[in-house]
């Protein structure tokens, strides 16, 4: 089958990354797992062969009836064919009661950080998610503080990403411009999700506030930004920032998630809209 562009479809190819992959997702029989954009299948089939069940999200309508043909006498899998970022991901998880479950994955590059997000913060979040992606995305998630990014911090703050190893594009057809990198994000903090307490997420809304004023002008200095975007008085930004130990002279890649949580809890919530 000829790949679609449109859909940011490039077809594994190399039978020792697969290998590397279900290794990495370290499966057990009982373990149920969701697989998102399964394509031709080849990933697909090592699932299903090391899991429990498999839940298998496909957009493109002609490979999802295909893998429904090819397991249409098997229980362990259910192929949805439908957009990972269209449908109720609550309501599918409860009724197939995935609730513990992992995600293992060659995810479409061009709509990397919307999966990662929307498994991050729904009501039920994996246990852990083994996902293929671009390198430079891959870099940009495990970055460390010196180089961080609103992307890093969004997934550092629920979580722990590592990068395991990197894919060479000739291992895809069609082969594409940019190389690849398997990530594993971890320890995924569910009291951080959407299935907290109500009072909690206006905090975690004023984290990602104060988050997104810090890297509004990459050029600028953390108390430049934050002063002009939050609409507050440069001193009282400096005086807060001495508070806690942060430079008021840094910018935004360089702070820590933990500083990051620090800087929130020191400015008042809810902040003026004004």
């Amino acid at each position: 089958m000829k790949p679609k562009k449109s859909l940011g479809q490039n077809f594994l190819r190399d039978t020792d990354v697969l290998e590397k992959i279900i290794a990495s997702a370290d499966l057990k029989p009982t373990d149920l797992v969701v697989e998102i954009g399964p394509g031709e299948g080849v990933l697909t089939e090592k699932l299903f062969k090391n899991a429990g069940k498999v839940l298998a999200i496909e957009v493109d309508g002609v490979l999802a009836n295909k893998l429904k043909k090819q397991y249409k006498n098997s229980k362990k899998i259910e192929i949805i064919d439908a957009d990972i970022l269209k449908i109720n991901l609550p309501e599918i998880i409860k009724n197939n009661n995935f609730q513990k479950y992992k995600v293992v994955a060659n995810i479409p590059y061009y709509i990397t950080s919307p999966i990662i997000q929307l498994f991050l913060e729904t009501e039920f979040p994996p246990s852990e998610m083994i996902l293929m992606v671009q390198k430079e995305v891959a870099e940009r998630i495990c970055a460390q503080a010196g180089q961080m990014s609103i992307l890093a911090v969004s997934v550092q703050y629920y979580a722990k990403p590592e990068l395991l190893f990197y894919v060479d594009k000739k291992s895809f057809f069609p082969v594409p411009e940019v190389d690849s990198a398997v990530i594993k994000i971890s320890k995924i903090h569910r009291g951080s999700s959407a299935s907290i307490m109500e009072a909690e997420l206006p905090k975690t809304k004023h984290f990602f506030r104060i988050v997104k004023a810090g890297f509004s002008a990459k050029r600028k200095t953390l108390v430049n930004n934050l002063s002009a975007s939050l609409k507050l008085n440069k001193k009282e930004v400096e005086e807060k920032l001495k508070k806690i130990g942060i430079n008021s002279n840094q910018r935004a890649q360089e702070l820590s998630v933990e500083d990051w949580k620090k800087l929130s809890l020191s400015f008042p919530y809810p902040l003026s809209r004004a």
